[in-house]
């Protein structure tokens, strides 16, 4: 069974001339790749612990367990079994069903009879392009649902309202109908990057109802931040795609947001006054892009403590690009700007511009590639 584990990596560099990859913030979500069923067995047990309102499940008399697969306190793994369908006697106080990397095609409305406990639902890197719309009806404690890596080109209907966590990313979806969400109250995280998605592929209403922490939507056909995304945001990703510029009105709703990801877009242009709507954010991407100068409000948002601007066009940096000009205006220091890979003269750049940064080994320059 292929496994990924996600591990974030802080990397720094010295100021003049440094070779090194970029920095990465701590202390964020990053559902970027699949996690690893260990993990997800550790976090479903601390949630049992925590009493998230699982009940116990009488056992049968008799034990059973899928041919070929593996049955151990309450977990039942079946990947890479070579399965086109799911298969059937899965023991009814499963928490836990890894069916990933199989070649199921389609779910079927009773594949999950009798699951009602179940807590996580594995189907990732199947060929699943077709999801009865009461497949998931007996879920009614489902928390986490893994269905990246497939061919399906909507979201799957009635999901369980009791749903936390969707990875759907690596699929086929052109198209998020309106009130596809609407009944999905408890949802946190939705993970739904790597989709040949376009900004007209979301219906007006597509995201109504959600209360999201975080939403992925990176390496699809994006043009432009998609509207009337959950104001409840904390993290937004929709770097590698198609954008072109950040208009005044595409963050406004986002307060809460603390983590932007932008890179690896065609961003030529911030509108002045763009960012000042997010007053909470800490760290924010926008490496990758053809941005020309640095973005203009960076000064004003108090908590901001990463900013990666490497491999764009700047080609200058002013003594009031980063810090504010008073006291009392920014809350944190910076600890981490990457400059890299810009066409910076940087032994012009005065050395008040990093007044408010933690130390010079949190600033990148250099290794311009003419």
């Amino acid at each position: 069974m292929t496994t990924v584990v996600v591990t974030m990596l802080l990397l720094s560099a010295s100021l003049l001339l440094s070779s090194a990859l970029p920095f990465q913030q701590r202390g964020f979500w990053d559902f970027g790749e699949d996690i690893d069923v260990k993990d997800l067995m550790t976090m479903m047990m601390k949630d049992q612990e925590e009493g998230s309102g699982f009940e116990d499940v009488a056992l049968p008399e008799m034990p059973t367990c899928p041919f070929g697969c593996v049955c151990h306190l309450k977990v039942v793994q079946c990947s890479d079994l070579g399965l086109i369908y799911v298969p059937s006697n899965i023991p009814s106080d499963t928490l836990l069903l890894d069916l990933q990397c199989n070649g199921i095609m389609e779910i079927r409305e009773g594949d999950f009879k009798g699951l009602s406990n179940l807590y996580a639902l594995i189907l990732r890197s199947n060929l699943i392009s077709r999801v009865h719309p009461r497949a998931f009806l007996p879920l009614k404690r489902l928390q986490k649902l893994y269905i990246s890596h497939n061919l399906l080109t909507s979201i799957p209907r009635n999901l369980p309202a009791s749903l936390v966590e969707l990875r759907i990313h690596d699929n086929l979806i052109r198209k998020v109908a309106a009130g596809t969400f609407s009944a999905l109250g408890n949802m946190h995280v939705i993970e739904m990057g790597r989709n040949p998605i376009h900004n007209s592929g979301f219906e007006p209403g597509a995201f109504k109802g959600l209360k999201l922490n975080y939403l992925r939507i990176s390496e699809a056909k994006l043009t432009g931040v998609p509207k009337d995304l959950p104001a409840s945001l904390h993290e937004l990703h929709l770097d590698h795609n198609e954008i072109q510029a950040i208009e005044l009105e595409d963050l406004s709703r986002y307060k809460q947001l603390q983590r932007l990801g932008l890179g690896s877009n065609h961003i030529l242009h911030i509108e002045r006054g763009a960012l000042s709507y997010l007053p909470s954010l800490r760290e924010l991407h926008l490496d990758h892009n053809r941005l020309s100068s640095i973005p203009s409000g960076l000064p004003n948002i108090k908590y901001l403590q990463v900013v990666y601007l490497h491999s764009n066009n700047i080609t200058s940096v002013k003594v009031n690009d980063f810090c504010p000009t008073g006291f009392g205006v920014k809350k944190v220091f910076y600890n981490g700007i990457s400059l890299f890979g810009n066409p910076i003269e940087y032994w012009e750049i005065q050395p008040a511009t990093f007044r408010c940064v933690t130390d010079s080994m949190a600033v990148q320059l250099g290794n311009h590639k003419k």
